[in-house]
């Protein structure tokens, strides 16, 4: 279990999906400042490389994500997108993901 006192948002999610998952590639931005409203922590875009992945169909991926970080998601956290791949999906896709576009009434 990770002590998350005095980390981060970006921090806490980082440590616990390198601790759950392993991976081999991890990209994690806050996109709150792409949405309404004054949240800095809200909003963020995960794309998640993981052997872990093998033989999961995609929903079954999105929730081991959503059980790793359910404290986050039932608290400060209000979106999250998932972009998660095995490494022969990630090494397909030529090793990118795509960017979220800005909420609706953002500055």
């Amino acid at each position: 279990m990770t002590n998350t006192q005095g980390m981060t948002m970006d921090q806490i999610i980082r440590s616990k999906i390198e601790q759950e998952f392993a991976p081999q590639e991890l990209i994690l931005l806050n996109e709150s400042h792409m949405h309404a409203g004054p949240a800095a922590n809200s909003h963020f875009n995960l794309t998640l490389v993981s052997d872990l992945f093998e033989g999961k169909r995609p929903v079954a991926r999105h929730q081991m994500i959503y059980k790793v970080l359910a404290d986050e998601l039932a608290g400060e956290v209000h979106a999250l997108v998932l972009h998660v791949f095995t490494q022969a999906e990630w090494e397909q896709a030529g090793h990118k993901s795509h960017a979220s576009p800005d909420c609706q009434g953002a500055n």
